[in-house]
């Protein structure tokens, strides 16, 4: 059985300790069929760009050759479609949205799970996932299909949770 500890001590959490119990990139939940890894995602330029920026020790460094990076700020620039597209940390808590053992919300579960973690809270967040599928569905509606300036918001928010909105 595959099975690895990770400890994680960043701005967010200190000696937080979790196991990988799947090989990176395998044995997802059935109906969970993200389009893009957290990787992709990192050098396509989602979240304005500070979203990561303290746990970089924590996945691997490749991940972060090319990802679109901001220490300072956040910056909606950096994103792929050059727009705000997401909520502020704040709001998210306010929403319970955050779980404690991932205190940056859904992404950071998704490179954890991408990355072999499982835990309690996979069920909750494959289902916000797939609830994003009503997007897919305005962009299908309102865009011609690979008109990227159709409805930039929309596409970044699916980027921001792993849809190929560029494909779409």
């Amino acid at each position: 059985m595959f099975r690895r500890e990770v400890v994680v001590n960043d701005l967010m959490q200190k000696n937080y300790v979790y196991f990988l119990t799947e090989k990176p990139g395998e044995n997802f939940h059935a109906g969970f069929q993200p389009e893009l890894t957290p990787k992709e995602m990192l050098a396509l330029g989602v979240f304005g760009g500070k979203y990561m920026t303290d746990c970089t020790g924590e996945f691997p460094s490749d991940w972060f050759d090319h990802a679109k990076l901001c220490h300072e700020r956040h910056d909606p620039d950096l994103n792929f479609f050059h727009v705000e597209a997401s909520l502020p940390l704040a709001v998210w808590r306010a929403r319970g949205w955050i779980r404690e053992e991932d205190p940056r919300g859904w992404f950071q579960w998704y490179c954890r799970y991408y990355m072999g973690r499982r835990s309690s809270d996979d069920e909750r967040q494959i289902r916000r996932w797939r609830a994003m599928i009503r997007h897919v569905a305005q962009i299908h509606w309102n865009c011609r299909y690979g008109d990227v300036s159709c409805r930039r918001r929309q596409r970044q928010a699916l980027l921001n949770w792993a849809y190929d909105s560029r494909r779409m």
